[in-house]
């Protein structure tokens, strides 16, 4: 019997299903902005703020924003875990990159609902 090596983080399928959704998630948003802009009545600035001052497009814009950022997330941490190989500089730049991304998060968050 031949005992199979598994090397890696072992993410696989959960990793490839987080990029479809996520994909999906951004690909309906866009279609949805895109369809919502082309329908204004004028294009503007007081149109573009009218767009966004409605609970329900700051809220999927806000889920656009956090499927984005867990996109980015799942591609860059691979990588990191593929090309970078001294385990304290990956760490590092795991770290760094979720800093950031979590930082986005808040800073879209802030955005939205200063309108």
């Amino acid at each position: 019997m031949v005992k199979r090596l598994v090397v890696g983080a072992h993410y696989g399928f959960r990793d490839w299903l987080a990029q479809r959704v996520t994909a999906v998630v951004m690909a309906v948003y866009t279609v949805y902005m895109l369809v919502r802009i082309a329908l204004l009545p004028a294009h503007d600035n007081e149109a573009w703020r009218t767009l966004m001052a409605g609970g329900f497009t700051k809220f999927v814009t806000f889920l656009f924003a956090l499927a984005l950022f867990y996109h980015a997330w799942v591609g860059i941490r691979d990588i990191w875990m593929d090309y970078v190989q001294q385990i304290s500089l990956r760490l590092t730049l795991h770290v760094l990159t979720l800093l950031a991304l979590v930082g986005y998060a808040g800073w879209v968050a802030q955005i939205l609902w200063r309108l």
